[in-house]
């Protein structure tokens, strides 16, 4: 169990210029400085204090910083949304979703966002949620995602009047992705993982992660070549004009090529961030560009044919997949391969940074981990993405990109380059624990983090190993700044 004790890192550089405040949740950064390099990593070692909040909740999958003081989440297995106070951990349940799916895979109640006005007194107390729902309510299960807004009523502390802002999207028990955020354009975006085809008890199931609509289907409210995407929308759900076209054709499609990009975020001067979780090696952090292609399933990371090949079980011939055993390492004759160098596209773009990018030799066997074997892979699932800006906060952590990290337990700080356009040094890992960390949270100062750890799951060892035995399941942990040495 996680117990009040000090953190120490370092850090270092001149003090960071002033940039105006945003929201805490950091979805929309506007007026920031110029791109002068001014804020580089401040002299000394940072201090932290932690503890644990609270404990017991229900698969917590999003967590934000509301404007009344309180940690709003969504319990992807409770499929409730519920209200925190972070001072003594006494919750509220604003609202229980009843009619969101779960089937004790990756679904259920999922995305979250705060109308950038909730609670200014200006009509527009919303809150966004997404979650997987089930359109036939019969034997068979046939998943689709929706985005709803519901209206809070601080006097009774609950979420009513929903209001579907775009249904059947694509839903999965697997790779869902579902991060929901506010632009600086008033625009909504949201990301769609892959479904988690071409692996386990999906193998058969082809990736559509480069498939793109038809002028038909898009007229039809037909999304289903949605997945692999990150879109943007108008707060009604309908399609902004000024989206990319992409060969032609404008839908709610933003960028395409993505596996499992859980986090997302707005940085300096507008950039979109996100990061994505790799098979084996790469998980990837992206500069998001309108119409741009990121190369899942044919490139992972850098197209530098290390480490990965395309299998594309859904092709197998001509032995066909249904009658193929599964295997992570080595698949059957019949699944095709192919290398990342046969991919060629215009549009494709590579990643700003990848954790981590190995030799064809890498030893993806590691008995250390034993029969959880992934977990000593060279990723580290990253599960959420926060941009930190600078001018405040904690000294040295200005113009960078804080993820959390599911496999290792831990907190990472990406540093970026005055321009936004690349990454400087290397990544910092803080807050380690034997946990696995879903989403981030900061206060309006930036100087508390509170994170939330999963109900249950497999992390590392700090020994290199694996298990699966949490410290802090279903947890809130708050890590507050303390000063700097």
């Amino acid at each position: 169990m996680l117990t009040t004790m000090s953190w120490g890192f370092a850090g270092c550089g001149p003090a960071e210029p002033q940039e105006d405040p945003v929201g805490a949740d950091g979805q929309a950064v506007v007026g920031e400085p110029g791109d002068d390099g001014s804020d580089a990593d401040a002299a000394g070692e940072a201090s932290f204090t932690s503890r644990e909040i609270l404990r017991g909740l229900s698969y917590p999958m999003r967590i934000v910083w509301g404007p009344d003081d309180r940690l709003w989440l969504t319990e992807r297995v409770g499929k409730r949304v519920v209200r925190v106070n972070p001072e003594d951990g006494a919750q509220t349940t604003a609202i229980t979703v009843e009619e969101a799916f779960q089937s004790g895979g990756q679904d259920g109640l999922l995305a979250l966002a705060l109308h950038p006005e909730l609670l200014q007194g200006k009509g527009r107390d919303y809150v966004y949620v997404s979650y997987t729902y089930d359109v036939d309510p019969g034997p068979a299960v046939e998943r689709r995602t929706k985005i709803r807004r519901y209206t809070y009523d601080p006097a009774t502390e609950t979420l009513g009047s929903p209001h579907d802002v775009i249904t059947g999207l694509p839903g999965s028990d697997d790779h869902n992705s579902a991060r929901l955020l506010f632009g600086p354009d008033r625009r909504l975006y949201y990301t769609i993982g892959d479904q988690g085809n071409n692996q386990f008890a999906r193998k058969c199931n082809p990736i559509r992660a480069q498939e793109l609509p038809t002028a038909a289907e898009v007229a039809a409210q037909d999304w289903s070549k949605y997945v692999g995407k990150i879109l943007r929308m108008n707060l009604d759900g309908s399609i902004p004009e000024d989206n990319p076209k992409i060969d032609g054709i404008r839908s709610h499609i933003y960028s395409y090529g993505h596996r499992n990009a859980q986090g997302l975020t707005f940085g300096r001067g507008g950039k979109l961030y996100a990061n994505e979780h790799g098979p084996k090696s790469d998980d990837e952090v992206n500069l998001i560009r309108p119409g741009k292609n990121y190369g899942w399933p044919h490139v992972v990371g850098y197209q530098d044919d290390k480490a990965y090949t395309y299998d594309n079980w859904s092709a197998a011939s001509p032995t066909p997949c249904e009658d193929l055993a599964w295997d992570d390492h080595v698949p059957p004759a019949s699944v095709p391969r192919q290398p990342e160098s046969a991919f060629s596209h215009p549009d494709f773009t590579e990643p700003l940074l990848t954790f981590y990018t190995v030799e064809n030799d890498y030893n993806f066997r590691d008995t250390a981990c034993g029969f959880l074997e992934y977990i000593c892979w060279p990723t580290i699932a990253p599960s959420s993405l926060h941009y930190y800006p600078a001018g405040y906060g904690i000294p040295g952590w200005g113009h960078s990109l804080l993820m959390t990290a599911l496999k290792k337990g831990a907190l990472y700080r990406v540093k970026l380059s005055p321009n936004g356009k690349s990454v400087v040094g290397e990544p910092v890992e803080y807050f380690k624990t034997i946990n696995r960390y879903r989403d981030l949270a900061m206060s309006p100062d930036r100087r508390t983090l509170y994170v939330i750890t999963d109900t249950a799951g497999n992390a590392s060892t700090p020994d290199g190993g694996a298990t699966w035995l949490v410290e802090n399941p279903g947890a809130i942990l708050e890590f507050k700044y303390t000063g700097s040495n």
